[in-house]
């Protein structure tokens, strides 16, 4: 039986190409891209991975139309509402990282609410990032270190790897496996800089709202051939 990863992450690439691509306008495809979130997630809860982590929104993203922007927040509200049921059903526990105090407050609720309402569930935890870099994620993991240096609670020779990943985000979860990116590009994009260091990578030419339930097994099937060694060598 090919191993399953426990933790895979996707950088869910290519929704306004693909819209332009068919003369839409690129809300369309952020539209049908929450349709692709929405059976993917189930998908990955039925196959058994214990976390999926999605590149919602990055620190980067702000930079874009204001009313882009706009539209992809109210799209997750709606989304964090509509599928509380979808997520009850499934087992499936929603959390977030980032920088959430920096959203907006009506999406801060419904994002709240909704992590109450699935707290008790769990089959897989669906991770959604928002307001989110890794580089960032990097310097508010320094800073809680810092204050507590300052304030005695850790030496600082004390430091080490360990210290600093207890201070990420989520730093309860499982390692990442594999790390997926839709529509080709073969960029990582400021994304969980510090849990891919041994994730496997894998590349897909399909744009995101293509990318369904298939799509989500033949990369499974991918990470299943990969022999993992983690700066080891295979034993014969």
């Amino acid at each position: 039986m090919p191993a399953l990863p426990r933790h895979v992450a996707i950088i869910m690439d290519g929704n306004g190409r693909w819209a332009e691509a068919r003369g839409l306008p690129r809300i369309k495809g952020h539209r049908s891209g929450a349709e692709s979130v929405r059976a993917v997630t189930r998908h990955a809860a039925r196959r058994g991975l214990e976390q999926l982590t999605l590149f919602a929104f990055s620190t980067e993203n702000w930079k874009r139309p204001a009313r882009e922007v706009t539209y992809l927040w109210r799209l997750l509200r709606r989304y964090l509402i509509e599928e509380r049921g979808e997520m009850m059903e499934n087992g499936i526990r929603l959390d977030a990282i980032g920088r959430i105090d920096g959203i907006p407050r009506y999406v801060q609720d419904a994002l709240a609410e909704t992590k109450a309402i699935t707290a008790g569930n769990r089959k897989m935890t669906l991770c959604l990032a928002l307001n989110y870099g890794g580089r960032v994620e990097l310097v508010d993991a320094a800073r809680r270190l810092a204050a507590d240096a300052v304030a005695g609670r850790i030496a600082p020779d004390a430091i080490d790897e360990a210290a600093l990943e207890a201070r990420l985000y989520q730093p309860a979860a499982p390692p990442l496996d594999l790390l997926v990116r839709t529509a080709g590009e073969q960029r990582v994009s400021n994304f969980l800089l510090w849990q891919l260091s041994y994730a496997e990578l894998c590349t897909v030419d399909t744009a995101w709202p293509d990318f369904r339930e298939d799509e989500l097994d033949a990369v499974l099937a991918e990470y299943g051939t990969r022999e993992r060694r983690f700066g080891g060598l295979v034993r014969k």
